[in-house]
């Protein structure tokens, strides 16, 4: 028996179901290969943000690394050692927390990361210190290359000016969180033929950088303003006092824009001597009095300083 030939009904039927079956055939590999792809987004995407989040992580310690380097230099001169380039030997200092860092990060997180400090510097603010850290990173095929910036706070950090401009072989001594001047202060007066050294025995200023939260320090000449000031231990910004980074090199006075501090006596005496912000001890060497003669730790100070603080014509503090 012959096969019947299909007639041109049939032939419409047979094309039809052969191109359903390849348009399926094209939509199946095509949604397998958006969900591939999708896929693959999603795994790029993932790794991205990790990545950026082991970046950020990093960065995000160089402000307490650039604290911690500083600090260091801080404990070389209380350990009786000069720091002759502050901003050079915070910068080997950082340099050798972020080596430690660097392994640290490979570690916990299988990411070559190289970093080298590249600058340290002051700022507008006394109480900060700016770090430019080269930071490269590199996991698989991600990569990261970005000069860093980051600011430190000194705040909190022991005043280094009084030991590296004494040395401690002048029996100057830190606790109680003051600095305890001994006869160390006086001794240094009397080398230097300044007015009245004696009153200067037994001095102590505040051992802790603290900001003043008086401000402006014309209230200091309000009711008991003083005396908390001088309780507490604060430190007050001024363009005439060193900043953080030439105190570490002995420096009572530099261009920069820095902080100064009192230098309280107490002493029975009223004789003229230094004033008592310890840039005028330390560098520009000026007189003044006591602002109450009858108090023994009564500070000494010149009409500037009583100006600026709002301690003339004002017996309340």
């Amino acid at each position: 028996m012959k096969p019947k030939k299909l007639d041109s009904k049939g032939n419409i039927i047979v094309g039809t179901t052969a191109i359903l079956v390849v348009a399926l055939l094209i939509v199946c590999i095509f949604v397998v290969t958006t969900i591939n792809f999708i896929q693959d987004s999603n795994i790029d995407s993932q790794a991205n943000d990790n990545f950026k989040y082991i970046i950020d992580d990093y960065s995000a310690n160089l402000e307490v690394l650039g604290r911690d380097a500083i600090a260091e230099a801080t404990q070389k001169v209380y350990n009786g050692l000069p720091v002759r380039d502050s901003e050079d030997q915070i910068k080997k200092n950082l340099n050798n927390l972020l080596e430690s860092k660097n392994e640290e990060f490979k570690d916990k997180y299988d990411i070559d990361i190289s970093s080298e400090a590249l600058s340290v510097e002051n700022t507008d603010s006394p109480w900060k210190v700016l770090f430019k850290v080269k930071l490269e990173g590199r996991k698989g095929n991600e990569h990261f290359s970005k000069i860093v910036e980051r600011n430190a706070s000194v705040e909190g950090l022991r005043d280094p000016l009084p030991i590296a401009k004494l040395t401690i072989a002048s029996g100057i001594m830190a606790y109680d969180d003051k600095i305890h001047y001994k006869t160390a202060l006086s001794a240094y007066m009397l080398l230097h033929n300044f007015d009245s050294p004696e009153s200067y025995i037994e001095a102590t200023a505040p051992l802790t950088i603290k900001k003043c939260p008086y401000d402006p320090y014309i209230h200091h000449g309000d009711p008991g303003v003083l005396r908390d000031c001088l309780d507490t231990g604060y430190f007050h910004e001024s363009a005439d006092g060193s900043c953080y980074l030439c105190r570490l090199e002995g420096k009572g006075k530099c261009p920069h824009y820095g902080f100064e501090v009192f230098i309280q006596t107490h002493t029975p005496l009223g004789n003229e001597s230094l004033s008592c912000s310890d840039h005028v001890v330390f560098a520009d060497h000026y007189n003044g009095n006591k602002i109450n003669p009858d108090d023994w730790d009564s500070l000494i100070l010149d009409n500037s300083h009583r100006k600026k603080y709002g301690l003339i014509g004002n017996e309340s503090y």
